[in-house]
């Protein structure tokens, strides 16, 4: 590890510690701490101008800037540039160091920290497992930084490099296993940092059809990416890549097998998100379940009912089941009601009031128009089907609907149209005379 960072006037050995500690005491301190503070001040004016020039000043999921500015990783990279700026000249003028052997091992370490937790945070937003992985991650780096700066990290790596064994042909270490670790993680955290800024430039200000292409471009380039890098990431270890062809082979036959469901269910995602038969935003039926799709996930799609309630569909049943689609061609919606009056009723007046009740509530379409019609004789009454369009179906259907019966109800009052109750004629038929004694 430490022949990976290139750096002059490294830390002192264990036995000159107390040598190292005395340079807090010479007079050079005060000029150490006054270019350090300058570095700082320099960085926050940096970091507030990149983020204005780059209109990120409410982007709450930026992983240079983050929410603060001083919590993303814009800062602290600007920060340690300039420290690393500054040790150099201060290294020009032959004044000893202090300050700076301390204040570069942090800064890299909060890079390492404000990088891995950042990228996490961005990539896996609602995951429980963040916080424990973050906290593991902070840990780790300032443990690291502790022994840069007390000048243990040689003496620890050279311990780890002796614990090694023998693997087939390959000697492996501690050490290399622990950098090989840590080479693999940060090239997954960079294919996670990748992968998240192609998705958000990708999905913004994309909207139905537009939207489901663009996801669907989005999970295609993460997953060869996450691919790339665990590859890079197996080839840093150490692992000769061709010994995977076994054990490719014996995934292959568990997804032919047991996870036969799962592997449908991914490419089903691909297939529907390729074909666009269903897109984010549209209006469909599933299984008695209607709503709205608001999200087109790899295995499985979210449906949001105008209840509330949420529908986690299986992507495969949606390829292989009777889907209905409201939205697919047009996003309009027919809807209609029933009305029942007396016989006696002015039919032309009941279809104008019927026709006036829909075209008041500013939801309704213009064109095509309402219309109102006689469908039936009833047993009770004439029974007129009052149907007109809608454009915005997630608005909800049924406060639509009675908005506009209660409106019919009043006209219908209004005008002295009765609503008759069910008539039914009962015919009782008699049996013959009892006999009578005398």
């Amino acid at each position: 590890m430490t022949s990976s960072v290139s750096l002059t006037n490294t830390p002192p050995p264990i036995d000159d510690l107390q040598g190292w500690l005395a340079g807090f005491t010479e007079p050079t301190v005060g000029t150490e701490l006054a270019a350090l503070a300058a570095c700082v001040l320099l960085a926050w004016g940096l970091a507030a101008v990149l983020r204005r020039a780059l209109g990120m000043k409410d982007e709450k999921s930026s992983v240079l800037f983050g929410h603060r500015l001083v919590d993303g990783v814009m800062f602290p990279l600007l920060l340690l540039t300039l420290a690393f700026s500054a040790r150099s000249l201060l290294t020009q003028q032959l004044l000893p160091l202090a300050v700076f052997r301390v204040a570069i091992p942090v800064l890299v370490s909060l890079v390492v920290i404000r990088v891995g937790v950042k990228v996490l945070q961005v990539a896996y937003p609602a995951a429980t497992w963040i916080k424990p992985l973050e906290r593991t991650i902070s840990w780790f780096a300032w443990g690291a930084m502790v022994l840069w700066v007390s000048g243990l990290l040689p003496v620890v790596l050279n311990e780890l490099d002796q614990i090694n064994w023998k693997i087939g042909g390959s000697q492996l270490s501690l050490r290399t296993l622990i950098e090989g670790a840590l080479t693999a993680g940060a090239v997954l955290i960079l294919s996670l940092w990748v992968s998240a800024a192609i998705e958000s430039r990708l999905l913004r200000s994309a909207v139905g059809g537009d939207l489901s292409l663009r996801k669907a471009v989005s999970n295609a380039l993460r997953a060869m990416l996450m691919f790339l890098g665990l590859i890079i990431a197996l080839t840093s270890v150490g692992i000769d890549l061709t010994a995977l062809s076994v054990l490719g082979g014996a995934i292959g036959v568990g997804i032919g097998f047991g996870l036969q469901k799962l592997a449908a269910n991914y490419v089903s995602g691909f297939v529907i998100l390729a074909e666009r038969s269903m897109r984010i935003g549209d209006n469909v039926k599933v299984d008695n379940f209607e709503g709205r799709i608001s999200d087109i996930k790899a295995r499985y799609t979210l449906i949001r009912s105008t209840t509330g309630r949420e529908s986690i569909v299986p992507n495969e049943i949606l390829i292989t089941n009777r889907v209905e689609n409201l939205s697919l061609a047009d996003a309009r919606v027919w809807q209609s009601t029933v009305v029942l009056v007396a016989y006696d009723s002015d039919v032309d007046l009941v279809r104008s009031l019927l026709t006036d009740a829909a075209l008041a509530q500013p939801r309704v379409m213009r064109e095509p128009a309402p219309n109102a019609a006689l469908s039936a004789f009833g047993a009770d009454g004439l029974e007129f089907t009052l149907g007109y369009w809608i454009a915005d179906p997630e608005n909800g259907q049924l406060n639509l609907r009675s908005d506009i019966n209660m409106a019919i109800l009043r006209s219908l009052r209004q005008n002295g149209i009765e609503i008759p109750y069910p008539q039914r004629i009962v015919h009782l038929k008699r049996g013959p005379a009892p006999e009578t004694r005398t």
